[in-house]
């Protein structure tokens, strides 16, 4: 016991890509105050990171992985709502079915089918067309945006909860939702250093409680 206690607190560095924000930022601060002797380096761009080539430990993505080599370990599915800021409700008004999204603002994350968003409820499902000027290639932006009250963002819960507490965002046609989005632990082999492994299973265990 004291051997492992004193190789957790031996110096090491750990270099992640991270595209979580919010609830999931949140649990890697709180796994860097449990760990004080790891040094810490992160990537949150969504870029394609070369896990061969890099000096990258781990990359933590959102959405299903593209066939490759890597190994792909699955931390947890996220349910997903609509979220806008009370401003941009006031302004725009609140639509009353999916349908109506088409005269919003949404903040669309850029890819495939981007125009377009799926939605759930008990009445059934919808897969309607969208409006809106913005189209973006990160998460925490469209989140920001959503509470600069630019528009309306589909997020994933975790990831707005904060905002919904503090009433930055509020839920918007609360009875429909979107599929959940699996998060993903990416690694170049399935041999890892003790602390990349304990960084994974950290963060699966809290997102799966989120």
């Amino acid at each position: 016991m004291h051997q492992l206690a004193a190789f957790w607190r031996s110096p090491a560095s750990c270099k992640f890509c991270n595209q979580l924000i919010g609830s999931g930022q949140g649990h890697t601060a709180e796994f860097a105050r449990l760990y004080p002797g790891i040094s810490f380096e992160f990537d949150l761009t969504p870029r394609q990171v070369d896990l061969i080539s890099e000096p990258v430990d781990v990359v933590i993505r959102m959405g299903e992985p593209a066939t490759s080599n890597l190994i792909a370990r699955k931390l947890a599915s996220l349910r997903r709502c609509l979220y806008a800021s009370p401003r941009y409700l006031e302004l725009s008004g609140h639509p009353a079915h999916p349908s109506d999204l088409i005269n919003h603002e949404c903040l669309r994350l850029r890819g495939p089918g981007a125009e377009r968003w799926a939605l759930t409820s008990d009445e059934g499902a919808e897969d309607v067309e969208i409006g809106g000027r913005f189209e973006l290639n990160s998460v925490g932006m469209i989140k920001r945006l959503a509470t600069l009250d630019l528009g309306i963002a589909l997020l994933a819960q975790g990831i707005a909860a904060q905002d919904l507490a503090n009433g930055t965002l509020c839920k918007v046609l609360p009875q429909w939702h979107a599929s959940p989005i699996s998060v993903y632990a990416l690694t170049e082999t399935r041999l890892l250093p003790a602390k990349t492994q304990r960084f994974i299973e950290f963060l699966r265990d809290k997102l799966d409680n989120a």
